[in-house]
């Protein structure tokens, strides 16, 4: 992160900002058990960001409640107390904390986390979202992407991807799109985990939308949530192979400019 007032907690700060008019409108509707699925992942999280302060003097992040919130709304439901406890904790540990924090781990924690209860737990259902929680994802992408955390090119290639088959007339993308825009707001947007260069970005926001588009197709019996999921856990495995591709594309450009 940039030194002076764009440092990593700046950052955090405006992520947990945009991200007000989902969680907010995402509480309104789930009442009591979303109230108390964010509490859980929240004291889990920052427990675990209070262990590695102690134990390496590493400073815990807001970050920390990012993840708290994506994994809350988006995770398996009726896993009880235990098996959520575990899936927030490894997914914080392995994949954020270990890596000394966020801004230096490679994949988004929660997607990890949301990913691990999913494959762990098969038998448990996803959750379902109402209509004004999709559409406060609207804004918190225009929030971020305003304030400049979250990339226009990520976003605008998502929407691109996905907007073609929409407007293709296949009835499994109009079922699984409002989902995807939900998924890509909380998750696919991460500015750590995603792609950094322009052209990773593009490509990395086109490869959220085929993915979503192909499970769409071929993942039958599959719940939307679990496939908008998948589709970014797989995107962000491809986001470094993105990157490699574009510096060497620029590599090779300067080298015939220059010789």
């Amino acid at each position: 992160m940039r030194r002076g007032m764009w440092d990593r907690e700046m950052v955090a700060a405006l992520l947990l900002m945009a991200s007000m008019p989902m969680v907010l409108t995402w509480l309104w509707f789930g009442g009591v058990e979303a109230i108390g699925r964010l509490a859980l992942t929240l004291i889990i999280s920052g427990l675990w960001h209070m262990v590695f302060m102690l134990a390496r003097a590493q400073p815990p992040s807001l970050a920390g409640a990012l993840s708290a919130i994506a994994v809350a709304m988006l995770a398996p439901e009726d896993l009880g107390l235990i098996r959520l406890a575990l899936g927030v904790s490894f997914g914080t540990v392995a994949a954020e904390l270990v890596f000394g924090g966020w801004g230096r781990n490679v994949l988004n924690p929660a997607t990890v986390t949301i990913a691990f209860l999913g494959f762990g737990f098969p038998a448990e259902p996803w959750p379902e979202f109402v209509a004004p929680v999709i559409w406060a994802a609207l804004p918190a992408l225009g929030i971020g992407a305003m304030f400049g955390i979250l990339s226009m090119r990520v976003i605008f290639a998502a929407f691109v991807a996905l907007g073609i088959a929409y407007f293709g007339g296949d009835p499994a993308i109009s079922v699984i799109l409002p989902t995807a825009v939900l998924v890509l707001a909380l998750l696919v947007t991460d500015p750590v985990a995603g792609a950094s260069t322009s052209l990773g970005r593009w490509l990395y926001g086109a490869a959220y939308g085929g993915f979503v588009i192909l499970f769409a197709y071929e993942w039958e019996g599959a719940a939307p949530v679990q496939m908008a999921v998948s589709a970014a856990f797989l995107a962000s495995l491809f986001a470094p192979l993105f990157d490699e591709a574009a510096l060497a594309l620029w590599v090779r450009r300067r080298r015939k400019r220059h010789g």
